[in-house]
């Protein structure tokens, strides 16, 4: 088995154990106190909304010119100025932050100002994490990025959130919740030097030489203009703000409940961004088209097979949860907008990352911020306008994330004639249908237990039966010894 499916198996197997970590947490802890969850999750999502402007887009000219660099040996060059750029950005930054008051009073009232203390350092961690994460991306290496980014802040908020109910104190929460990520800069610092040696090089000559600062800096310049469509971020800051802290630990835990259905795409894309590098640089079209159509397959039916299993279990879920799990089956209506938004950018594989790694790239800068401009009006006009809530952010994501999605899909057959699409997904969406239908319409026992674990089942069965005789997805590539025995060797 390839490299690249090893490291995306790995990849989805330490997001599911994130995952595992995080679904018990929301169903058996977060639910005893809503609003200290939701500070800690619009903790994060705010100083990951601002490390753009710390960072602006070099992570990602890291990894569009490494081959170059790494050719002419200057790799760790382009690493170290990287690294000292983020350092005078986040100063500057941090000066800026604190002048902006004085200009507008009442961000002194936001909750980014409240929480600046634990805002601001986790902006420089986070940012340098950024780059180390991108850079150790081109070893084709993405396994132990993802302990970083995925196990060790689910292991913050279930430490902290455990700290502040035993001591009844946000102090030691907060402390053990910073800890983590400073342990999560030191991992990435040490990881990187492990697949190679690192060397600070702050020499600018090779920067200057034919203005390659100026391409450098220009496309690390629309690399940032592209990271606005954070549209989960964004929504974490407009819930807290408008709705509540408690809205924000609701939102969150349900979407520690959807992200199981998007946990492969992560991997793969990372894994696949230096080949589809390569397929554009050598003009190989057909070879693109060919991987994005697979590559599309394979996380669409896996997160339809994963969100039917979602759908048919949720009610009997929440039976399990303490107390406050009443309130999150109310909101069931999210779970099914919103996984549903998340399946369809399933279906469309690695569009942007076409765009963003071609010269066409300042295209996927306009649709970003086109995703962000539409998340944020139509979350305003739900919140101002509606009494639905979380529904109202819900319907807000699926069209913007539609919206967008769509254009990309457009773009990219048009410009590149590649299309992540294929007659084999209309078949996935048929069984899935019809195995969600059939485990709905079954008959419920008395225990919810059983139905907890014999609904989810059903559709299991029923997809396989599907997929058997339809052979719409490779199955015996991924269950079979060899296969699973390969996933183990973690090289």
């Amino acid at each position: 088995m390839s490299l690249v499916a090893r490291q995306g198996f790995k990849y989805s197997i330490i997001g599911y154990i994130g995952f595992l970590l995080g679904t018990i947490s929301a169903i058996f802890i977060f639910p005893y106190n809503f609003e200290f969850y939701g500070k800690l999750r619009y903790i994060l999502p705010a100083a990951e909304m601002l490390v753009p402007f710390v960072v602006l887009g070099i992570s990602y000219s890291n990894v569009k010119f490494f081959h170059r660099t790494e050719r002419d040996g200057k790799k760790q060059n382009m690493l170290s100025l990287s690294l000292l750029v983020v350092f005078i950005n986040f100063i500057i930054f941090t000066g800026v932050f604190f002048v902006l008051p004085y200009f507008f009073p009442k961000f002194r009232h936001s909750e980014a100002w409240k929480f600046k203390e634990m805002i601001l350092p986790l902006i420089l961690i986070l940012s340098f994490c950024a780059i180390f994460n991108k850079y150790a991306s081109n070893y084709k290496r993405i396994v132990v990025s993802n302990i970083f980014d995925n196990l060790l802040p689910k292991i913050a908020n279930l430490g902290a959130f455990g700290l502040y109910i035993y001591f009844a104190s946000q102090k030691p929460a907060f402390a053990f919740f910073f800890g983590m990520f400073a342990l999560m800069l030191f991992g990435y610092v040490y990881y990187t030097n492990k697949l190679e040696k690192i060397q600070l090089d702050f020499n600018t000559d090779y920067f200057k030489k034919d203005h390659f600062w100026k391409e450098f800096f220009n496309y690390s310049f629309f690399g940032f203009l592209g990271t606005f469509g954070n549209y989960l971020a964004i929504n974490s800051l407009m819930v807290g703000e408008y709705m509540g802290m408690e809205e924000v630990g609701i939102y969150s835990v349900l979407y520690a409940l959807i992200s199981l259905i998007s946990i492969p795409q992560l991997g793969l894309f990372n894994i696949s961004a230096p080949i589809i590098n390569k397929t554009l640089a050598d003009g190989d079209m057909e070879e693109l088209d060919r991987f994005h159509k697979k590559t599309s397959l394979s996380l669409y039916f896996l997160g339809a097979v994963l969100f039917s299993c979602i759908m048919v279990g949720f009610p009997y879920l929440t039976q399990f949860m303490p107390k406050n799990g009443t309130m999150l089956r109310e909101y069931e209506p999210v779970v099914w907008i919103w996984g549903s938004a998340v399946l369809i950018d399933l279906a469309t594989g690695f569009n942007g990352n076409i765009i963003s790694l071609s010269k066409y790239y300042r295209f996927n800068i306009l649709i970003m911020l086109l995703l962000a401009g539409l998340t944020v009006g139509l979350n305003y006009y739900f919140i101002k306008n509606t009494d639905l809530k979380l529904i109202g952010i819900a319907l807000s994501t699926a069209i913007s994330l539609t919206t967008y999605n769509v254009i990309k899909i457009a773009f990219n057959y048009f410009v590149f004639k590649v299309s992540p699409l294929s007659i084999e997904m209309i078949f996935v969406s048929i069984i899935c249908t019809l195995a969600i239908t059939v485990a709905i319409v079954l008959p419920n026992f008395n225990n919810n237990f059983i139905n907890l674990i014999y609904k989810p089942a059903v559709v299991l069965i029923l997809i396989y039966i599907g997929n058997y005789f339809t052979k719409v997805f490779p199955l015996e590539d991924y269950l079979n010894a060899k296969f699973i025995k390969s996933i183990f060797k973690f090289k």
